[in-house]
């Protein structure tokens, strides 16, 4: 899930990024339905239709479409879906074998993490990205460690934060408060990193962010 959204955002912008993060959305709501036999109402189903017509119109008006960066990205929605949907089913199988019922947030953000160090250490050798960071210039620098510590406190508070929201709600849910975040996140792309865009693409950004907010409200109701 992370390497995959590192590579999508290498290609296209972040505006992009979140509206296309909407396909999550989608694919979480089918798997709750499938596995958790959790029936969505027709606002919902008819908010997902509109992100993905916004997600298509976005693709289609995007001035900086690079197809590799949108396959990563859309490989991306698909395991974040399945993150989220393993994820509520571990816990409901701790909640069955354990004898607390339930398994708390410092145990599984340390399993979480446990468990992803060999994947890690398996890209680290693949890539042989240690050689490459040893000789990098940035790592002499100093802020770079500062940044690199907040990223690294960030996460954890993530992991924290996303353990407790699934454990009180569920997958779909917790996919769609995160659509909320989508709106900041995308003005701050395109102020910040100055992407070239067209009245059409702009237009779909702002509709596909708006499908989002529909889907919180009507998931909400």
């Amino acid at each position: 899930m992370l390497v995959t959204g590192m590579y999508s955002l290498k290609y296209i912008n972040v505006a992009m990024v979140t509206i296309l993060k909407n396909m999550t959305n989608i694919l979480t709501a089918i798997g709750e339905t499938y596995f958790f036999r959790k029936r969505q109402n027709e606002k919902v189903w008819a908010a997902l239709f509109l992100m993905v017509v916004s997600a298509l119109c976005g693709g289609i008006t995007d001035l900086t479409f690079h197809a590799v960066g949108y396959m990563w990205q859309f490989m991306n929605c698909i395991f974040t879906a399945s993150y989220s949907l393993i994820l509520r089913w571990k816990m409901d199988t701790a909640r069955q074998l354990t004898q607390s019922g339930s398994l708390n947030e410092v145990s599984m953000v340390l399993l979480n993490n446990l468990l992803s160090l060999p994947f890690a250490i398996f890209l680290i050798i693949l890539f042989n990205e240690w050689e490459y960071v040893y000789k990098a210039d940035v790592i002499r620098m100093p802020i770079f460690w500062v940044v690199a510590t907040a990223s690294g406190l960030l996460g954890l508070a993530i992991s924290f934060t996303s353990m407790w929201f699934l454990k009180q709600t569920g997958p779909t849910t917790y996919s769609l408060v995160g659509s909320l975040n989508k709106i900041p996140i995308s003005i701050a792309g395109i102020l910040l990193f100055r992407v070239p865009t067209s009245v059409p693409n702009l237009f779909s950004i702002v509709f596909g962010l708006f499908a989002g907010i529909f889907f919180a409200k009507a998931k909400m109701s």
